[in-house]
């Protein structure tokens, strides 16, 4: 008996485990996924720190290229601030500070202010413009027409000195000091003037012969940085030099 051609497969019964038939060419099979199994969105986790113990720290910025500022925050201070540790706490920096202004630095005048209100005068007259213009000038070494706070400083120790020979050869307690005083003090400061040379310092200096604190400490300014000027060009530390009229005009101008 022959047989005829086989009978085509039937399609198979849902969950028989059987597999279903090819898809029909060009196109893609997708197997749906189950509610249950489906996917979820990733969240983004935030960059972990790095550990103490298994990770190094980042490494610190390296210095700027030329012309170039700095990463990360500057934390420069104002020109002028402390200059060194505990100089904040100096008793003189709250005078200097209180009319240095922004730029660490002081003229004639805010010398003028700074003097009187620290009191250095004591009872005498507080110093006129011409004398605070003579001091900058004597520890001036920038040329710059100001001073520092280390100037200032300087400054205050040179003339709290002075005063004390002041008041030691204010003899009569007057405030004043006549020739004979000066040429003493003068002489106790390291000085050896001639005689014709304190008398002429004593008529550039003194009102009907009397020599006031003001004008003292403004003579003594003057002759130290006078003698300064002539000893940094007495090679020979002879008691002579050389002088070009134009280097003696500023010597004497900028004083």
């Amino acid at each position: 008996m022959r047989r005829g051609p086989a009978p085509p497969p039937l399609p198979a019964a849902a969950g028989s485990g059987a597999q279903p038939p090819p898809p029909p060419p060009g196109r893609s099979r997708r197997r749906p996924e189950p509610a249950s199994l489906g996917r979820q969105p990733r969240a983004l986790s935030a960059p972990r720190p790095p550990s103490a113990l298994t990770e190094p720290h980042p490494a610190p910025p390296g210095p700027a290229a030329p012309g170039k500022a700095a990463a990360g925050p500057r934390y420069g201070g104002a020109p002028g601030g402390p200059a060194f540790p505990g100089q904040a706490q100096d008793p003189l920096y709250g005078y200097f500070a209180a009319v240095g202004g922004q730029d660490g630095q002081i003229d004639a005048d805010e010398l003028q202010r700074c003097l009187t209100q620290s009191g250095i005068a004591g009872a005498y007259k507080p110093f006129n413009l011409e004398t605070c213009r003579l001091m900058i000038s004597m520890l001036d070494r920038d040329m710059s027409g100001t001073l520092g706070f280390n100037e200032f400083k300087e400054l205050w120790a040179v003339v709290n000195g002075w005063k004390q020979h002041f008041v030691s050869f204010d003899s009569d307690g007057s405030g004043t000091v006549d020739r004979q005083e000066l040429e003493k003090a003068l002489m106790a400061m390291g000085f050896r003037l001639s005689p014709q040379a304190v008398t002429a310092i004593t008529k550039r200096y003194s009102t009907q012969g009397k020599i006031a604190f003001d004008d003292y400490i403004a003579c003594c300014v003057k002759l130290r940085a006078l003698t300064e000027c002539f000893r940094r060009r007495d090679a020979t530390q002879q008691g002579f030099v050389n002088f070009h009229y134009d280097d003696f005009i500023q010597c004497v101008m900028s004083i």
